[in-house]
């Protein structure tokens, strides 16, 4: 390993960010009920969000026992039209920050 140099800070060949990007992630939150069947879920994860079928048990596991489950991150653009469809099918979803 070779020691630091000051001179390695000052280098004209690397590019510096000049504007800041935000990163800010929402959350797909997809709420119980007591009406959809797991399949019923399970399929409209897979169609809506596009999970894995492995994925899409899991996350309907969790809503039915915890009540609750982020089963998707990404920007606010992304998640709402998401919201909207699973909403249209009858299942409770939020895009939380």
């Amino acid at each position: 390993m070779q020691p630091f140099k000051e001179t390695d800070w000052s280098d004209p060949s690397v590019d510096v960010l000049d504007e800041v990007v935000d990163t800010h992630v929402h959350t797909l939150m997809v709420f119980n009920d007591e009406v959809n069947t797991f399949e019923f879920v399970i399929e409209t994860l897979i169609d809506v969000c596009e999970h894995t079928p492995e994925q899409a048990e899991q996350c309907t596991l969790l809503i039915h026992y915890k009540g609750k489950c982020s089963v998707k991150n990404g920007s606010w653009e992304e998640l709402v039209p998401m919201r909207n469809e699973i909403c249209r099918r009858g299942i409770s979803a939020e895009v939380i920050n």
